[in-house]
């Protein structure tokens, strides 16, 4: 018997935005209220012990954007506020805050905490200039934060800090912008840009007092914006908000957090040990103030890169209390007396979608910061780039993908109820009448695209067009997928089936490829470097705001972008011309206007809504679905936890109990719907 929710339920359940195990057997849900069951493991003790498969490339939660990098700073670092297990936002460090529209500004009033260090020992009080230290230290460049983009568009003045401080480093560096833009530090400190054409724009001195940060004194403070932007304080339960002990960070600087003696606590736990490749351990803070909710004494992560295989036997044996049952497994368990009540899910995840881009700059780019590689010429990139300009091939793809086939595998039952048109999942956010987003402007108009005679359709139209254009068939489709994440080799493969399937039928169109990434750094040495054609990517909102769910694909000029899905490179290099050009660009208008409306939130949604419509209807990405929940065995509760879609907030196991036996379905849901 096989166990599975509505999409109603789905809904209804407010989703959490946990940590996926699905990812690389990483910590599930957490935080709340009441538990249905002991307070202790099974072992009789207060541990809770885990496996993950990632060697994480840094501790730095300031840094860092994704797990494991962001353990510490999820479990270890309070933020000024978080969210009850329904999402009702709550105190956290700051116990007030008000908001001053004539001013733009935001005022936090914070309650008494401390810093422990790696032996719970006190370092020292937290303070306002805690929170103005963590920020500067994201917004210098040198310390290449991975999220100071959520900063720079909306704290005042923080955007010519960094900028300042980027040129500042590319005239020291001798650094020459890809346009050919040379840096010249001057001597009264501003930067004098010299372009290719002999122009020239000087730069001046920008100290950090002029950023919209201020302690006023040591238990208030404020943040002034640069506009009234509606998700901001959802902004503050995420990383680059949170607070770093200022003498630690002065001292350590590029050192801070590169171990557990490094690192500073003042969250529920603290993180005790750190030995890359083997373990991690974090402890219960005796200093929290919120000390009384925590209910776990240690959180133990064991390394294991066979992490999915050894999982479910060690959680057998009694060794560790929480792994993923993947689908190769997961009818043996169901239907074995001795496990079936030992499954269950993780709780649904609502902020965040999966969908499928494809890579619009399949060549070596240099940026002046980051490079790509390109795709591989045995997958023919000068074919693909032909492909991927024409209108038709892609709306071949957006037509002829059945996203039920892939969710089928990791939902064996109700996979339909996954299902996305649209790249924003519903119940993210709603409109001041109380619309959901997803029913506001042209997004309204859409529904399910596959539709197997147009595909057809527009792969004929492609097939003309793209052998005048001097393309060649079957055309090379790179798709890769991390070894990691559960399923998603067995996704790749029903997808090529598929696909192929219905755009192959009567001509050979296509040959997607399925390549294996590494299991380690995947982004890095895969998507952020352009090494595929096609690939699946997921993305979770960072705040309550449509916003958001353009980072993926909205680049400035000249800018590599969020997540390098290369757009607007594609253009600015010639690869991308005529049509999607167009299309390509009228997007980023659209973007770039929705952005400029601030004080009308309805108009601001409608905007989004019309531009991310206009994406997905020139097929410039194709969407597939929420996160199907993986089965796991677990002995928590994790309806307990604290639940927000975006931030930190939702994958805590502050307030969750650790229960003396495994969490079946049946419970799984009572938990759920008495929350």
């Amino acid at each position: 018997m096989r166990h599975t929710i509505t999409r109603r339920q789905f809904l209804k359940a407010g989703g959490a935005a946990v940590v996926s195990t699905a990812a690389a057997g990483l910590l599930s849900s957490c935080g709340g209220s009441s538990a249905s069951g002991s307070s202790t493991g099974g072992s009789g003790s207060s541990t809770y012990t885990l496996l993950y498969s990632r060697q994480p490339a840094t501790l730095n939660y300031l840094i860092c954007s994704a797990d494991p990098d962001l353990y510490h700073g999820t479990q270890c670092v309070d933020t000024l506020v978080e969210y009850d297990n329904r999402g009702k936002i709550r105190e956290g460090l700051a116990t007030t805050w008000e908001w001053d529209a004539d001013t733009l500004t935001w005022t936090f009033h914070l309650r008494d905490e401390n810093w422990v260090d790696c032996n719970g020992e006190v370092l020292g009080p937290v303070t306002a200039q805690d929170f103005v230290d963590a920020l500067q230290y994201v917004l210098t460049p040198a310390y290449a934060s991975s999220t100071a983009s959520l900063v720079t568009p909306y704290v005042a003045g923080a955007e010519d800090y960094y900028n300042y401080l980027f040129y500042k480093a590319s005239a020291a560096n001798g650094t020459v912008a890809e346009d050919g833009t040379t840096y010249t530090l001057e001597a009264d400190g501003s930067v004098t840009a010299a372009a290719a054409d002999g122009t020239t724009t000087s730069y001046a001195p920008v100290d950090f007092d002029t950023v919209g940060v201020k302690a006023v004194d040591e238990h208030t403070l404020t943040y002034t914006l640069c506009f009234d932007f509606p998700g901001f304080v959802s902004l503050l339960s995420y990383a680059p908000y949170e607070p770093a002990y200022g003498p630690l960070l002065e001292e350590l600087g590029d050192q801070f957090c590169t171990s557990a003696e490094t690192a500073c606590s003042c969250g529920a736990f603290y993180l005790a040990e750190y030995v890359p490749l083997e373990s991690w351990v974090m402890k219960k803070n005796p200093e929290n103030y919120d000390k009384d909710n925590v209910y776990i004494d240690t959180i133990r992560y064991i390394y294991n890169q066979e992490e999915l295989i050894s999982g479910p036997e060690m959680v057998r044996r009694g060794e560790i209390d929480q792994a993923t049952i993947s689908s190769d497994i997961l009818d043996s368990w169901l239907s074995d007396d001795t496990t079936k009540d030992m499954v269950s899910m993780e709780r649904p995840e609502t902020g965040k979608s999966y969908f499928y881009i494809f890579n619009f700059l399949p060549y070596a780019h240099e940026f002046s910061n980051w490079n790509v590689t390109g795709v591989d010429a045995q997958y023919e990139p000068d074919n693909w780039a032909k492909a991927v300009n024409s209108t038709n091939f892609r709306k071949a793809f957006l037509y002829a993908i059945n996203p039920s086939v892939t969710l089928a595998v990791t939902a064996p039952e109700g996979y339909d109820n996954y299902k996305l048109h649209t790249i924003t999942p519903p119940s993210f956010c709603a409109n001041s009448q109380g619309v959901d987003y997803t029913e506001c402007g042209d997004l309204a108009n859409l529904s399910d695209f596959f539709d197997e005679a147009k595909a057809k359709e527009y792969r004929d139209a492609a097939v003309e067009e793209l052998t005048a254009a001097g393309a060649t068939f079957p055309i090379k489709v790179q798709y890769p997928y991390n070894p990691a994440v559960v399923d998603w080799d067995k996704q790749c493969q029903v997808f090529k089936q598929q696909v192929e399937g219905v755009l192959n039928d009567g001509f050979d169109f296509i040959n997607i490829i399925i390549t294996q990434g590494p299991s380690d750094n995947f982004l890095n040495a895969v998507r952020r470097v352009g090494a595929y054609e096609l690939m699946s990517y997921y993305w979770g909102a960072d705040y309550s705001d449509p916003e958001t769910e353009v980072y993926p694909f909205y680049q400035e000029a000249g800018d590599r972008g969020t997540c390098y899905a290369f757009l607007r490179t594609g253009v600015e290099d010639g690869i991308i011309t005529g049509e999607t050009a167009e299309y390509v660009m009228t997007y980023m208008s659209m973007v770039e206007k929705a952005k400029a409306i601030t004080e009308d939130l309805d108009a601001r949604y409608e905007a989004f809504a019309n531009a991310e419509a206009y994406l997905i209807q020139n097929a410039l990405v194709v969407p597939l679905g929420l996160p199907v929940p993986p089965y796991i065995a677990t002995r928590l509760n994790l309806w307990e936890g604290q639940y927000a879609p975006t931030g930190l907030s939702s994958n805590r196991l502050k307030g969750v109990h650790i229960l003396d036996h495994y969490v079946s379905m049946d419970e799984y849901d009572q938990n759920r719907d008495a929350r």
